[in-house]
């Protein structure tokens, strides 16, 4: 045997109490992520992706590590990963969902 035990197995003694908040933090974890870890999480790969938006591989890289972007851009590469960006403002009491971002074609070398 080589000392390998299935997750089920480490995990079946935990307490529901233990269970439940693992299972929040998990969510949460999934609900949370870097623009890099959601396209590796869909198994995308960046040449993949950058055939989608007809652009060169080191483009997604320099894309994925800014910090700041066109929100155009980002909705092209939300797109091109299956999905729609939606823009929402939180606040204590309300979450507004702000829909006056024009969808117009940027050039996500810019």
């Amino acid at each position: 045997m080589t000392g390998h035990k299935k997750f089920s197995n480490l995990t079946k003694n935990f307490s529901a109490e233990r269970k439940a908040k693992i299972a929040n933090q998990t969510a949460k974890l999934k609900e949370e992520m870097a623009l890099a870890e959601l396209r590796q999480a869909l198994k995308i790969s960046q040449a993949q992706l950058a055939e989608k938006l007809q652009v060169q591989q080191p483009a997604i890289s320099r894309l994925e590590n800014r910090t700041d972007m066109y929100v155009s851009h980002l909705r092209q590469v939300i797109r091109a990963m299956g999905g729609e960006l939606e823009i929402t403002a939180i606040f204590p009491d309300v979450e507004v969902k702000i829909t006056n971002f024009e969808d117009l074609a940027v050039d996500i070398d810019e």
